[in-house]
Formats: C-alpha cells, sequence, structure tokens
C-alpha cells in the first residue's frame, strides 16, 4: 500500500541554527492558510512538539528511528498524517547527527530517506557570505539519498548581505526558498534540558508560535516550499494502527546477560509505607472490564508520547489525565498510574506541598496497584526531591546536580515486572540532571548494556520506576501487560 502526503524536512547544518523556529513557523504558517498539517520530530525531543501542537492543533509526533526501529518510522509517520494537507517533520541536531557510532541510525537524514522526503536546510548565515555555497554544496552532496531542495537563509544581517548569499547559492544551483533577517528573532526562552515547555509558557507560547508564523509567512516563499512537499511521492508503507499493533505476538524474551560487575547506578529503592501514612482513601475491587488508568499531565509531567495512551486504550483501558500541581486525588476508580517524564525539580515545592494526592499515589502503590514511571516520575516518587518530601513510595532521595546525563541507551529487563517480562529487551534515552542516592530492597528495572554496563531503575510490587524513557510503539506488548495486571491486581 503507497499513501501520498506532501512532506517535507527541515534540518539545519547544526544545532541552533533556527530549526525550531523555522519549521514551527512553516507549521503555523500553512495553518493559517487553512491547511490541515501534520508536526513531527525527529528523535526523542518531548518539548518542540509542544510548540508543533500548538501550531497546527494536533499532536505533534516523534520519529525516532533508534527508539522505535527505521522499520516504524514511516508507518508511525502516516498514522499521525491522515487526512493531512502537509507533514512538517522537524530535524534534530546537524542533518546527519544520529546515534553515537551507528553510523546515520536516528539522524535527520537517515529518517528523510526512510519517508522520501526533500530537506530545506535552514542556515545561520550571521558570520558568511559566499562559504554558504560549499557549507551547502557539502551538505547537498555528502548523501546522494538525501535530497536537499532548498535552503532557507537565518540571522541575514542586511539588503547587501543577503545579494551575497543568494549570489554564491545560484551558482552552487540551490534554491533559496527563505530569509530570515537578524532582527526577527523570536524569543524562545531555554533551561537546563531545552526550551521552557509549552504548558508552562500559557499565552506566552501563544504568541510565540503566531510570532514564529508571520516571521516564516513574512520571508519565505511558502509556494514554493509546499510545491516542493507536494513532489515528495509516495510513501510505501501502511500507517500505523494502536490496535493492530498489539494483535502481533511480541517476540520471546531471550536469556537475561551477565551483569557481574555493572555499575549500579542509581539501581534499587524500597517500596515504603512511609508516604502512607494517614491515608483514608478506599481503592475499589479489582475490575473485570475496563480499567482506568490515571495519566499524569500539566506543567510538571509533559513528556509523554501520543502512541502510549493509544496503545493503552486500545488494550482496553480507560485513560484519564489529572494534574498533580491541582488535583488532590487520583481519579476515581484508578486502577493504574502511569507518570510520565517532565520537570519535577521546577515545581517540587507544588508537588510537595499537595499531601493529599502525595499520601494516594503512595496508597494506591502500597495496595500493589501498577504504577509505571519514568524519569520525572521516577523523581516523584522518592522519598524527597532537593529535600523536600515527594510521594515516598521508593525508599530513595533526589536531587538535583550540575551533570548532564544524555543519550540512547540498549536495556534488557532483569526481571519481571508489571512492564515486561524478564529477558525483554528495549531501548531507550537518559535525558536528566539529577541523581538518585537509592536505599536497599528492591530488584533494578533494566540491565544497561551499552554503552555502559549497569543496573538502573527500581522494581517492587506493581512499581517500575526507572530514568529510561522508552517508546512503547517499538514494544506494544508493555501497553497490553500494564493493562491486564490493572485488571487482575
Amino acid at each position: 500500500m503507497v499513501s501520498a502526503v506532501p512532506r517535507l524536512v527541515v534540518a539545519a547544518p547544526s544545532s541552533g541554527s533556527g530549526k525550531t523556529t523555522v519549521a514551527t513557523g512553516l507549521m503555523a504558517a500553512f495553518a493559517a492558510r487553512g491547511l490541515a498539517v501534520s508536526p513531527h520530530k525527529v528523535g526523542p525531543d518531548y518539548i518542540d512538539p509542544g510548540y508543533h501542537a500548538l501550531a497546527t492543533g494536533r499532536v505533534g509526533r516523534n520519529l525516532d528511528a533508534y527508539l522505535c526501529g527505521p522499520e516504524l518510522v514511516a508507518p508511525l509517520f502516516l498514522h499521525g498524517a491522515r487526512g493531512c494537507d502537509i507533514a512538517v517533520v522537524e530535524g534534530v541536531m546537524g542533518l546527519y547527527d544520529g546515534a553515537a557510532g551507528q553510523g546515520e541510525l536516528a539522524s535527520t537524514a537517515h529518517v528523510a530517506k526512510l519517508l522520501g522526503a526533500p530537506v530545506v536546510l535552514v542556515v545561520d548565515a550571521s558570520s558568511q557570505s559566499r562559504s554558504v555555497a560549499a557549507l551547502v554544496h557539502g551538505f547537498a552532496s555528502w548523501d546522494p539519498g538525501v535530497r536537499v531542495g532548498g535552503v532557507i537563509l537565518n540571522k541575514v544581517g542586511s539588503s547587501r548581505h543577503e545579494v551575497l548569499l543568494r549570489e554564491a547559492l545560484d551558482a552552487a544551483g540551490v534554491p533559496v526558498l527563505g530569509v530570515l533577517r537578524r532582527g526577527a528573532a523570536v524569543s524562545t526562552p531555554s533551561r537546563h534540558l531545552g526550551l521552557v515547555p509549552v504548558a508552562e509558557r500559557g499565552a506566552q507560547a501563544v504568541e510565540a508560535v503566531a510570532a514564529m508564523g508571520a516571521v516564516v509567512a513574512a520571508g519565505c516563499d511558502l509556494d514554493a516550499i509546499f510545491a516542493l512537499a507536494r513532489g515528495a511521492g509516495s510513501v510505501g508503507a501502511v500507517a500505523w494502527n494502536a490496535a493492530e499493533a498489539l494483535s502481533v505476538s511480541p517476540p520471546p524474551p531471550l536469556p537475561v546477560p551477565s551483569l557481574e560487575g555493572s555499575a549500579p547506578q542509581n539501581p534499587r529503592g524500597a517500596l515504603s509505607a512511609a508516604g502512607a501514612s494517614g491515608l483514608v482513601a478506599q481503592f475499589p475491587a479489582p475490575l473485570t472490564g475496563r480499567p482506568l488508568v490515571a495519566l499524569a499531565s500539566g506543567p510538571a509531567f509533559t513528556f509523554s508520547y501520543a502512541e502510549h495512551s493509544e496503545l493503552l486504550a486500545a488494550a482496553g483501558a480507560e485513560v484519564v489525565a489529572f494534574d498533580p500541581l491541582r488535583d488532590e486525588g487520583l481519579p476515581d476508580g484508578t486502577d493504574g498510574l502511569v507518570i510520565g517524564g517532565g520537570f519535577p525539580e521546577v515545581y517540587a515545592s507544588e508537588l510537595s506541598a499537595n499531601e493529599p494526592l502525595r499520601k494516594a499515589v503512595a496508597g494506591l502503590a502500597l495496595s500493589g496497584a501498577p504504577v509505571a514511571a519514568e524519569c520525572a516520575g521516577l523523581l516523584y516518587l522518592c522519598r524527597e526531591l532537593d529535600g523536600l518530601p515527594m510521594c515516598g513510595v521508593l525508599e530513595a532521595t533526589a536531587r538535583m546536580t550540575e551533570r548532564l546525563t544524555l543519550g540512547y541507551r540498549d536495556a534488557v529487563a532483569v526481571g519481571d515486572s508489571v512492564l515486561a517480562a524478564a529477558g525483554t529487551r528495549t531501548r531507550g534515552h537518559e535525558f536528566h540532571r539529577t541523581v538518585v542516592e537509592p536505599g536497599a530492597g528492591a530488584a533494578p528495572a533494566w540491565g544497561l548494556t551499552s554503552p555502559v554496563r549497569r543496573v538502573e531503575g527500581f522494581v517492587q510490587q506493581g512499581v517500575h520506576a526507572s530514568y529510561l524513557h522508552t517508546h512503547w510503539a517499538a514494544t506494544p506488548g508493555v501497553a497490553r501487560r500494564f493493562v491486564e495486571r490493572c485488571r487482575t491486581s
């Protein structure tokens, strides 16, 4: 089956060139023309898709050839692009930068080739003139399988500067699709893990996205860019479907590799009753029908792939979002809890002050109900974060540091849990500036086999907590197993 979706990939020679501004601006500009725009982001980034969603009114989706495998990139793309007039894919890092030591794997160029999509190269031209032609020529000719369809020049200083750049690129045979002046930069504040998420900025984020759209519409040839996208041809794949993904039998677990001598980096923690002291809430008897899975959301927990909720729903769960900053209790009838990533360190005071919810979370965990927590969720389940009381589910403490932990990981489940059977292999991503000082008594969640062999995370009773971000589309059995545990716990 083939599907023709007009599409393009926005890439750059390096980070900091203006990809997010241009990609989000193109999404907003095309949406302002009345087009249905499908937004996508290469790699594991959770923050940029929030801006994309604001620009298009559709869920921003990630395309990650490392986490999901190259074979799922086109199906996931088609799933997100259903019914759209154009799809805009924002790249990651430099065009050819991918997973360390893995060649082109998970690079923007790799995803562009998997989608058969032309690339629009965003070039920071602030410190060059004729040299821009050599730069663009190098990127356009490096890989014959990558089609650079045009250039958008960013941070151009003057009309004379623009003339020099255009003359150089004319000689190189690469069309200029847009010029953004240096003074037209749009403010998108950043902090320790990248841009400040949309959920935290409110009206400011709306204004920023509108400004990106206006800048791009004024400086770019939208008709030429749309024509480039329409020339992409067909995608030889079938759109991903959550129910169909769940119907496929998972591969059998493999033997757990020996992790003897592995570094026990943040591996262990004990489920504690301390966080449940004073609990008065009563939890319902296990359901045999459609269990309710509570999903943490709001400004403190913004990191979640859309496919996770879709898989949980397809597996038979009712997924209900709640905000730990505002809600003093879990949704009525909660049978399982999923807490994704985000910035609990930014909201530690507010999360700590919400004692009724902390006790409800601890009580649910103590009852044996399934709880899945990633990164920020892990911190929230600890006894304390930066000295402030958290849920006390894990006998562990967390704190901010200056050190960034970042990168793809290969992992294997070292024991049975609510998410995976022992031996289940997956790929994940770490991205944090915190450390967890573990107590004793719980089993680790994952054995990481690259780049350093170590155990990581916490498993005890129904709790699975880890720093590792995973994409469940790659292992849909995770969602099925979690929902089944919600039915029987």
